[in-house]
């Protein structure tokens, strides 16, 4: 019996996957699924599977720390939204991915190779993933973000978002048209974005500074922001008031 883990933080997308992993390798069994890298490397120690399908970004520890951390004997296969650099680093490397959204063409390919390599020992991952590491490091501001909207996967411009919002276990997403949610958390996201055009306004709020019209302050001498395209005001905490003196 040949078992795997996937680990994907979108749970449409993962949901896709397990569909057409049933139906390209029905023999298959999947063991657990994980919404984030430290989930995925608690299954894969606890079930040991033949493979692993791992998102590359991933909240908490992403995919390739993942690969570093988990049991040399499980089979990498790693999912990703395209990159040019990173589809040729696995191809060079004959290491297995499947690009997101996840075709049923790409992953019959994948799942072939794999049923040929299960009874093999597993790629020797170390330079790849030092490769890889390096590339993420330095590609700079975060650009794309995948969200929820309903039951739809949307993907948004970073340019686009007007503020980050946190609620609740999520983040909401808000640009001049919609609103989504995503689960990374605002500290996290604050990390990755550029910080000459995202400031921090409160412990739970980012805004871009391009969807400012104007600040203003209150009756307590408190910045508060409003947006060009949005009705709401934005209320900046004595915490990051400092930062808006001069306007």
């Amino acid at each position: 019996m040949t078992t795997a883990v996937i680990a994907e933080d979108e749970p449409m997308l993962r949901a896709q996957l397990r569909k057409r992993l049933a139906q390209a390798w029905p023999e298959l069994t999947l063991v657990a699924e994980a919404e984030n890298g430290e989930q995925a490397i608690e299954a894969i120690e606890a079930h040991r599977p033949d493979i692993a399908f791992l998102d590359i970004r991933m909240p908490v520890r992403t995919g390739l720390e993942v690969a570093r951390a988990i049991d040399a004997r499980t089979h990498v296969v790693f999912v990703t939204a395209y990159d040019e650099y990173a589809v040729a680093a696995f191809e060079e490397g004959a290491v297995d991915y499947v690009l997101k959204p996840v075709t049923a063409e790409r992953l019959a390919k994948v799942v072939a190779r794999l049923k040929t390599r299960v009874a093999t020992p597993p790629l020797d991952l170390t330079a790849l993933l030092a490769r890889l590491s390096e590339r993420e490091a330095a590609s700079g501001p975060l650009r794309w973000i995948r969200a929820s909207l309903g039951n739809t996967l949307q993907i948004f411009a970073v340019d686009d978002v007007l503020y980050f919002q946190a609620e609740d276990k999520y983040t909401k997403v808000v640009t001049g048209t919609s609103e989504a949610l995503i689960k990374k958390p605002i500290k996290e996201l604050y990390d990755e974005l550029d910080a000459e055009l995202f400031w921090q306004i409160h412990r739970a709020t980012i805004v871009n500074l391009r969807a400012i019209a104007k600040v203003e302050r209150d009756w307590r001498d408190q910045p508060v922001i409003t947006l060009r395209d949005r009705p709401e005001k934005l209320i900046v905490s004595r915490t990051f008031a400092a930062r808006f003196k001069t306007m």
